[in-house]
């Protein structure tokens, strides 16, 4: 791994890191003055509000920072292509506030909901005006850390000022809204150092293609991600959504530091393929499938086994049913792991857009048809269970098309050797919540740093070249 992904690794798992560890934060003491009902509200309107950005941003997340990659070093030919981004997405994000309006006041089913929907609009613009895949295609990770670890300390404070009750929960939905209106001022505003936004020579229609494709592509993941809360929300109660919520923010932490390296690693898996390096590009992919397996399977034996001390910890009383949602989500840590690299170190550069949205009709398909069927009966496990299910097809259906372009197979012999490596720690785990019961706090973090050492010392000894380097110039340092 060169030095600038090193760097930006770093920065990014930093900010990805951020944007749920100061939620977190502020969560364990939300919760004891919400309650679970009021955390259901708003995770089943955020939800809402999020289907709506779907459709604002359509796929300019990722045909953003492509478009932005390839035309890096050329602030007029970045201008251009920032601009035609900008302008069609603001057409897209005005549609999309205008139908959000008209929803909060017609659907009889939202109108409990109708204060939190107009905050959400306010979301749903700030969102649009962040410009994240700006930042992303440049590869400026460092302003994007920088603005968004002061703006996050900024809101952690103001949660602990202002919710002070159970009624307060429209003023917290505020300022978790707030927060990212904030975020989006900055980062505009930023851009102008390096972009000039102009009508002049925009090129929208080359964009067209891939911004449906992949908007298409994220709309039909949401039937599987984001429409599980949905649904949830529309056939039960907010307590179950606030079940399902906890445990889904929870995962969501655990899985930060390797989205921020996927994150890193798609415009820098683009420039070597636009430069026919193919050989280094299969290297780094395989590098980042050893990654996650160092990673991800120590994390979901710790989170699993010690997921009623977990939701204890951050939850407080009243949430023991999230633990078996919890237990369920966990193992998408590896499995939405692998289809990162799959998707958006793999598929993506290579441009296979098609591809990528044909995988995500087999996941909306068994992930509509699994709701249907178990969310009446399991409630927030059932939930849990159809995105568990959704994202394993979606898997299966990208590694076949990934082996069938560059004959890249799935890595069964090193995560069966990871897994057998992982025993003795699974047998500690085992032995630590038997005899280490006195108190949540202490458990989870003496079992949480045996993890840590646990698993630094294996990929010393198995020669892990990232883990080497961060220990080399922790060793130097100390």
């Amino acid at each position: 791994m060169s030095t600038s992904i090193k760097k930006n690794f770093l920065y990014s798992s930093f900010l990805t890191v951020a944007n749920y560890l100061f939620p977190l934060l502020t969560f364990p003491y939300v919760t004891r003055v919400l309650e679970v009902d009021n955390i259901g509200v708003c995770g089943y309107v955020d939800s809402i509000v999020n289907y709506f950005s779907l459709f604002s941003l359509l796929g300019i997340n990722t045909v953003g920072v492509r478009a932005i990659a390839s035309s890096k070093g050329d602030r007029e030919a970045m201008s251009r292509a920032f601009s035609s981004l900008f302008w069609f997405n603001t057409a897209t994000t005005a549609l999309a506030a205008i139908i959000l309006v008209v929803t909060a006041y017609t659907v009889e089913k939202f109108q409990p909901y109708q204060d939190f929907l107009l905050v959400g609009i306010v979301k749903l613009v700030s969102i649009y005006f962040m410009v994240e895949w700006f930042y992303r295609g440049t590869e400026n990770f460092k302003y994007i850390t920088v603005r968004t670890l002061v703006i996050k300390c900024l809101y952690v404070a103001s949660i602990f000022i202002f919710v002070k009750k159970r009624d307060d929960v429209l003023i917290y939905y505020w300022l978790t809204v707030l927060s990212i209106a904030v975020n989006a001022i900055f980062n505009f505003c930023y851009a102008r150092n390096f972009v000039s936004l102009t009508f002049k020579n925009l090129e929208i229609k080359p964009h067209l293609r891939p911004l449906f494709y992949f908007g298409f592509y994220f709309f039909i993941t949401s039937m599987y991600t984001s429409f599980n809360v949905t649904y949830l929300g529309w056939h039960s109660s907010d307590e179950e959504v606030g079940y399902y919520t906890t445990a889904f923010k929870l995962y969501t932490i655990l899985i930060s530091i390797f989205t921020a390296f996927t994150g890193v690693m798609m415009p820098r898996m683009t420039n070597l393929l636009s430069q026919g390096k193919f050989d280094e590009f299969v290297q780094y992919i395989s590098k980042s499938q050893n990654m996650l397996l160092a990673f991800a399977i120590p994390v979901i034996l710790f989170a699993a086994i010690f997921a009623p001390q977990i939701i204890e910890i951050v939850a407080g009383p009243g949430f023991e049913k999230a633990v078996t949602p919890m237990r369920i989500i966990i193992p998408l840590i590896l499995i939405i792991g692998f289809e990162q690299v799959l998707v958006t170190q793999t598929l993506n550069p290579l441009k296979k857009d098609t591809i990528i949205l044909m995988n995500s009709f087999f996941g909306a398909i068994v992930g509509l048809t699994s709701n249907y069927f178990l969310v009446p009966i399991l409630l927030s496990s059932g939930s849990a269970v159809a995105w568990l299910l959704s994202e394993t097809a979606v898997l299966l259906s990208s590694q076949y098309f990934v082996t069938k372009f560059i004959n890249l197979k799935f890595p069964f012999k090193s995560m069966f050797l990871m897994a057998l490596y992982n025993v003795p720690l699974l047998l500690l785990f085992i032995l630590g919540s038997r005899y280490i019961n006195y108190n949540c706090w202490v458990t989870v973090i003496i079992m949480g740093s045996v993890m840590v050492i646990y698993s630094v010392l294996l990929q010393c000894k198995l020669k892990n070249p990232v883990v080497l380097s961060f220990v080399n110039k922790f060793l130097k340092k100390a």
